[in-house]
């Protein structure tokens, strides 16, 4: 759980068991006001409970980071929470990777904008 330096452009936030329990979207939002200088990647993998609240800081978290033209991806995110974004008409929102490896990758292609 917590934070980690991914890459010059890419933080990674792993969520605990029920992020609302946690402080992790509340840092990565601190993080990223007023303006983003990374992409930021949100590990669900230990995820088991999701609170409105959570989708709430997700929200927040991609809507800062797009206004900084940067990027949000969730990863690892398991098959009934995802579902969940879908039921609250989330899904579009939010972009998904299968995990970590796949979210740093998506980044790649804009990459070449920042050099």
């Amino acid at each position: 759980m917590g934070m980690q330096y991914l890459s010059h452009h890419a933080l990674l936030f792993t969520l605990p068991r029920e992020p609302h329990l946690g402080n992790e979207l509340e840092i990565a939002i601190r993080m990223t006001s007023p303006n983003a200088t990374r992409d930021i990647i949100v590990d669900f993998s230990l995820v088991e409970i999701m609170a409105s609240g959570t989708l709430s800081e997700l929200m927040i978290l991609e809507r800062q980071l797009s206004d900084s033209d940067r990027r949000l991806v969730l990863c690892s995110v398991p098959r009934r929470i995802r579902s969940l974004f879908t039921q609250v008409g989330l899904g579009g929102l939010f972009q998904f990777a299968e995990d970590q490896l796949a979210a740093l990758q998506s980044f790649e292609p804009s990459r070449s904008a920042y050099k």
